[in-house]
């Protein structure tokens, strides 16, 4: 992202940029950018754009042979192509020699590294994965915009809100706009009004619920799982993300026990370094056999499930049953 930001600064442009990743809040913003400063307002004459399936590549190549129209580039705008996992053969080798009036700028949810269109932004040192960022560049994008608007959050209502919202930066900006308008004429947020007013995800409500299993906590424990399905969360839906918070459980414990930290350990399994703490927390609260069982036996009434053997809303309260109890 700061080498977008350089080329704008400088002005001295590749001829193609790659943004790929999970993160459609930055891909849009630096999408944005780059536009901004490539494509004047109501050019269409040198802009294209292609976007999702079925793009005609012929037709891509011979607008990319186009001149640019008394202007210094042409830009070829491809997004949400497919092309990131697999490129058509005439357009990843056109890549590799792209006139020099020509920009092309990609925007896909995940890139092969060993495709050509990878390979092609690779050389041009443009190729920018997109994902959440860690906790500190976080606070200070979310200072950024409680300061634009006037506005204090206190360290408890920024440890909830990050807790509930950090699915995605598209989430966090939503909610923030919300929380900026309900409290007016208030400078400061509070943990209440992040509590009153922040929608917490699944996610969210899947991590409480783990963290009342491990407090053996089986009250609250059920009654999260109640308010789950009271939300039309499918059991097998909720059985799956237990499983899945399970086994980064099972792989950050074991990484930690070799010494590495938050910040190594993230890198490794590709999580936020906010997700591997919380996530290291609560895999403190249980020892690796119960990790282990528990996801033997989650497989199990899955099959039973699958098989006609077992309900699959009596699945999950078997598991909250024996984990949760005392």
């Amino acid at each position: 992202m700061r080498r977008i930001d350089e080329d704008i600064s400088s002005g001295q442009f590749q001829n193609i940029y790659l943004l790929y990743g999970e993160e459609d809040y930055l891909k849009l913003q630096y999408k944005n950018k780059l536009l901004k400063a490539l494509v004047n307002e109501g050019d269409n004459m040198n802009f294209t754009k292609y976007e999702d399936n079925g793009i005609n590549v012929g037709q891509v190549i011979d607008q990319a042979e186009t001149m640019p129209f008394f202007a210094e580039h042409r830009v070829i705008l491809i997004e949400n192509s497919g092309f990131g996992k697999k490129m058509p053969e005439d357009l990843g080798n056109y890549l590799s020699n792209i006139p020099d009036f020509n920009i092309f700028i990609f925007v896909e949810p995940s890139a092969d590294k060993r495709g050509k269109l990878y390979k092609a932004a690779k050389a041009a040192g443009r190729d920018i994965e997109m994902n959440m960022p860690n906790e500190s560049v976080l606070a200070k994008w979310v200072g950024g915009q409680l300061n634009a608007a006037g506005k204090q959050m206190k360290r408890d209502a920024w440890s909830q809100f990050l807790n509930m919202t950090h699915d995605s930066m598209d989430n966090m900006a939503t909610e923030l706009d919300k929380l900026v308008s309900y409290v007016g004429d208030r400078n400061q947020i509070t943990l209440e009004d992040v509590n009153a007013i922040c929608i917490a995800r699944v996610e969210t409500k899947i991590f409480d619920m783990l963290n009342a299993i491990s407090a053996k906590d089986l009250k609250k424990t059920l009654d999260l799982y109640q308010d789950m399905l009271s939300a039309k969360e499918p059991p097998m839906r909720i059985l799956t993300m237990i499983v899945r918070q399970f086994r980064q459980m099972k792989v950050i414990k074991e990484l930690s026990a070799y010494g590495n930290n938050a910040g190594t350990i993230a890198s490794k399994v590709g999580m936020p370094d906010f997700a591997v703490r919380r996530t290291m927390q609560l895999a403190n609260n249980f020892s690796a056999k119960e990790i282990t069982n528990l996801l033997n036996d989650a497989a199990d009434f899955e099959e039973q499930f699958k098989t006609g053997r077992l309900d699959e809303k009596l699945a999950v309260e078997l598991i909250i049953m024996k984990y949760a109890g005392k």
